[in-house]
């Protein structure tokens, strides 16, 4: 458990980063992140351009460690969200949204597989776009 707290810590670090290539370091070659049931992104290029996403929207992009979670072979990294929606086309809106991903590790001890949940109403009302 302690090296993947380790492991969920560097994690948001690299989301903090600023540097997208650094989030999509964290899956396998040819892992795969979805959020809210969406179509994932597969592989480290793929995934870049999920976190650049997100980066480019949220300039000041802080993501928060709220918990891990291991039981049963699942893994949960429970994160928070914080930003202000100043990239382009930006409302200039505070968004303060939690949610968490539910990770398969592969055998080289990285993400295979993140599927991502988080509230999309409450996320579309703080950025004044609902």
């Amino acid at each position: 458990m302690d090296d993947l707290h380790d492991f969920a810590r560097r994690y948001t670090q690299a989301w903090c980063s600023r540097n997208p290539a650094s989030v999509a370091a964290f899956y396998s070659p040819n892992g795969s992140l979805s959020v809210n049931g969406g179509d994932p992104a597969v592989g480290q290029v793929a995934i870049t351009e999920v976190a650049l996403g997100f980066m480019t929207t949220f300039p000041d992009l802080q993501v928060l460690m709220d918990n891990v979670l291991a039981k049963n072979g699942i893994t949960e990294y429970h994160w928070t969200l914080i930003g202000t929606n100043t990239g382009p086309g930006g409302t200039g809106r505070r968004v303060h949204i939690s949610g968490y991903e539910v990770w398969t590790i592969g055998p080289d001890g990285l993400i295979a597989e993140s599927r991502g949940s988080f509230d999309s109403a409450e996320y579309q009302r703080q950025l004044g776009s609902a």
